[in-house]
């Protein structure tokens, strides 16, 4: 193995050399998003919105390359999504959302070998907390949805 080498505060590098093995790693990143899981979760809850074809293209653009501000790609999406309930982003996780195959037991075989699990997504914690407790992972980094005042279940995106 080369020398661990700090590239910014408190971001270690190292370089491997193979064969690698898992007793080497300590921490395991997955993106959410059409990677652990099937769909693009905001994509998903502008279509409960009638504006997924709005959403899905910035989403590509942002994909392509084509918007290099995520910030900015993820504001004008967020945008779009007035309006939607928290029952409608519930009928987005129970009844499109599916993990990809494979996915639980590949979470389960770093869980088993030692490693931490992150799961990272451009999306929302109400999606990414969901899946962290149904997969055991320990760790989450995402986007909180504001949702508008009112009853729990038929608060608005605003």
């Amino acid at each position: 193995m080369n020398s661990p080498r700090e590239i910014a505060p408190g971001l270690v590098i190292q370089g491997f050399t193979p064969p690698l093995r898992l007793e080497d790693f300590r921490l395991v990143a997955f993106d959410m998003d059409s990677t652990l899981i099937n769909i693009e979760c905001v994509d998903e809850i502008a279509d409960a919105a009638g504006r997924k074809e709005e959403v899905a293209a910035i989403t590509e653009a942002a994909m392509r390359g084509e918007i290099t501000d995520y910030k900015d790609s993820l504001r004008k999406r967020v945008a779009l999504l007035r309006g939607v309930t928290v029952a409608d982003m519930e009928q987005v996780y129970t009844e499109r959302l599916q993990l990809n195959p494979g996915a639980a037991e590949l979470v389960a075989a770093f869980k088993q070998a030692g490693l931490k699990v992150l799961l990272v997504s451009g999306g929302f914690t109400f999606f990414t907390d969901r899946i962290r407790d149904r997969l055991g992972i320990d760790y989450t980094r995402s986007n909180v949805l504001e949702m508008g005042f009112g009853e729990q279940r038929n608060r608005k995106c605003t």
